[in-house]
């Protein structure tokens, strides 16, 4: 019997995480479901994973302490075993016009979102990179395409990560390990949950498919970018917004 793959989702305890960790295990892969804090959720999210018959791993870290998250995955790979798949989806918004936006929310969001590719790619790029295998999924957000009001902090870091990856994709195509993008739009997640509280009728009259995304609507293309069927493919944004910006 071939031995499963292994895929580490960052931030993979709620939300668009939640959704793609599921997606893996209907797919087959050993899922490693990485969470900062809530390890109630991140609980449910394993059992979830595990009715599909592979198996479910927790591994508590913050993906913006850089000797924390190098030291917990790299022991996760020597003692289980490389990790084929990487999913960088834990992300943090603290919104504030920029003219009164402090020191820490700036550097809290730009650690999480940006510096952590560093972090968290770092330590399992060797692996695919002997392997010869690996798959890269940046969840970045349409806010990294275009500026948004109130977001200097959130699409710059988002932007930035997008130009990580792409880099990234040149050096290590020739191994057969892909690193593409997905950007998506409004979603119903937990932390658009504020904005869409009071805003959702207004929000939906500005996108063309006129409805918000679902957490399963990123979950499809992360599949894609995973398959053999988009082997050819790498250094790539795809935007999943409803058409809000094209």
């Amino acid at each position: 019997m071939d031995k499963r793959q292994r895929a580490l989702v960052t931030g993979g305890s709620r939300g668009i995480g939640r959704a793609i960790c599921v997606m893996l295990a209907k797919n087959g892969y050993d899922v490693i479901i990485n969470y900062r804090n809530n390890e109630n959720a991140a609980v449910e999210t394993k059992k979830e994973v595990e009715q599909y018959g592979v198996k479910g791993e927790l591994l508590k870290f913050d993906v913006s302490d850089f000797k924390l998250t190098f030291k917990t995955i790299e022991e996760d790979i020597e003692k289980n075993g490389n990790i084929d798949v990487l999913i960088l989806n834990a992300g943090m918004r603290k919104d504030v016009l920029f003219p009164l936006m402090s020191e820490e929310e700036w550097n809290n969001v730009v650690d999480v979102n940006y510096k952590s590719f560093f972090y968290t790619v770092r330590p399992v790029i060797k692996g695919m990179f002997h392997q010869r295998f690996g798959r890269i999924v940046v969840i970045s957000s349409t806010a990294g395409l275009t500026g948004m009001p109130g977001q200097v902090n959130y699409s710059s870091s988002k932007f930035g990560v997008i130009g990580a990856a792409k880099s990234l994709a040149i050096e290590v195509a020739r191994r057969n390990v892909n690193v593409n993008i997905v950007a998506p739009g409004f979603v119903d997640t937990e932390m658009t949950e504020g904005d869409l509280k009071d805003r959702k009728d207004e929000i939906v009259k500005q996108i063309p498919s006129r409805r918000i995304g679902t957490v399963e609507d990123i979950a499809n293309v992360v599949e894609f970018l995973i398959s053999e069927k988009s082997s050819y493919i790498t250094g790539q944004v795809i935007a999943v917004n409803g058409g809000v910006f094209t």
